[in-house]
This record gives structure tokens, C-alpha cells and sequence, in this order.
């Protein structure tokens, strides 16, 4: 009983939250369209609107932890589902996200996508995909900001393995800048697919910043490590045990 009055809960909270995005991205357009400092605000404005309602809807607290970087850097963090998402762009103050080419044509969010400089890729060409996020990323550079990417390229649920993908050792080099990992336990509470949202404490952790200027081996190798096993204990705290799904 328990359960089933929980995804009433769940349902009427991603009900609403889908109703606000473009009832939010239409208020704030006027201002949004000429101004970068525009859009971002309702971006994050949109997000604290998700978190705030997240906790007495269904029980989530979001909190933040570690030293989000204020400067230029590098942000590779594991990603579990849309809500870590918000909770790293809304912690940054000049965010941008590398992201799939297809995310651009979604309502609301793609345009908004655009208004921020994210950086779309092909992921179905890898290679080529990898030398335009390079591009792409090093004619932006005119606005300092902490450009994000996830390593393993997409969401990843809790207990599942995926490869670090080599794009963001690539980047690493090319920009020469100050890498943030970032660790989450968002997947446990907040999953990548269905309604069910779960009560408990979300967390996106801002690790130990990796100076520029490790070889690409080592570093992935090193990002890979703190990433995940930041992860697996965030995800133990909040109930999950991350060895029990092979």
C-alpha cells in the first residue's frame, strides 16, 4: 500500500513538473532569447522549481556537495538520470553540456540548449563526433564556463557497468584546463526510466580537481576510479548496495 501510494505521489509530481517546463521556458523567453544570463536563469529557476517540489512531493532532497569550480574547467560527471542534470548546471554558474545531436529537437529544452552554447555530437560517429566536440567546444571559448560532459555517454543505472569513453580524455588534452569529476547517487531515488520516485537524500559530489597535464591513459584511468567509487558509497548511503546488479 505503501508503494502504491508513493507512485500516485511520483506520477503527480512528473505530471506537473512536464506541465512547468514550457509554461516556465515561455515566461522567461523574452529575455531568454537576447540574453545568455537570461536563459540561464530560467533554467535554474525551472530546476529549483523540480527540487522544491521535488521534497514535499515525493520525498527527495537534493543536496550538493564538494567545491563546485567558479572559473574555466573541465566537469566529467557520472550521470544517472535528469536529475543530476539540474542539479550540476544549477550548481555551476556559467554551465554548458556536451549532449546527443537528438536532444536539440525536443520542446522547450533543446531550444534552450542552443540559447546556452551546448555542444551537440553524432553519437552514431564516434570518431567524427569526437573531432567536432573539439571543434565546436574550442570556438566557444570565447565565454569562460565549465563545460560538462558524461564519460560514459549516457545514463548509467545504479549497478550497471559502462565504458569511459575516450572523448573526454581527448578533451582533457585539447583544452589543457583543470578537470572536476563528479560523483552521484541520483539513480537510486530518481531513476532513468519509469514514474517511481523514491524518498531519501540525492547527491551530486564535486571531487578532487586532476591538474592539466596527465597522460590521457592515466587519467581516464584515475577519472574513472574516483568517479565510480565515490558513486558506488553515495549509493550505499542511500540504500543501494552497488554490487548487487552485475
Amino acid at each position: 500500500m505503501r508503494d502504491a501510494f508513493q507512485w500516485l505521489r511520483s506520477l503527480l509530481f512528473v505530471g506537473q513538473i512536464y506541465v512547468m517546463m514550457p509554461i516556465v521556458g515561455l515566461v522567461f523567453a523574452p529575455w531568454a532569447l537576447f540574453s545568455k544570463h537570461g536563459a540561464r536563469v530560467c533554467c535554474k529557476t525551472y530546476s529549483r522549481w523540480v527540487f522544491w517540489s521535488a521534497r514535499w512531493m515525493v520525498g527527495i532532497r537534493c543536496e550538493v556537495r564538494g567545491t563546485p569550480p567558479q572559473g574555466e574547467a573541465l566537469i566529467a560527471a557520472k550521470h544517472q538520470s535528469f536529475l543530476d542534470i539540474m542539479m550540476i548546471f544549477t550548481a555551476l554558474p556559467t554551465a554548458k553540456f556536451i549532449m546527443k545531436k537528438e536532444i536539440l529537437r525536443t520542446p522547450v529544452i533543446g531550444q534552450y540548449a542552443k540559447l546556452l552554447d551546448c555542444v551537440p555530437v553524432d553519437r552514431g560517429k564516434r570518431g567524427a563526433a569526437i573531432d567536432k566536440m573539439v571543434r565546436d567546444v574550442n570556438a566557444g571559448r570565447q565565454e569562460a564556463g565549465q563545460l560538462v560532459i558524461y564519460s560514459q555517454g549516457t545514463r548509467v543505472a545504479p549497478g550497471m557497468k559502462a565504458d569511459y569513453k575516450v572523448g573526454t580524455g581527448i578533451l582533457y588534452e585539447q583544452l589543457g584546463q583543470t578537470c572536476v569529476p563528479v560523483a552521484t547517487n541520483v539513480g537510486v531515488l530518481w531513476p532513468r526510466k519509469g514514474i517511481m520516485r523514491r524518498p531519501g537524500v540525492a547527491v551530486v559530489e564535486f571531487l578532487e580537481p586532476m591538474p592539466p597535464g596527465l597522460s590521457r591513459v592515466e587519467f581516464m584511468k584515475e577519472l574513472e576510479r574516483r568517479v565510480e567509487t565515490r558513486s558506488d558509497a553515495l549509493m550505499r548511503e542511500a540504500g543501494f548496495e552497488a554490487d548487487a546488479v552485475s
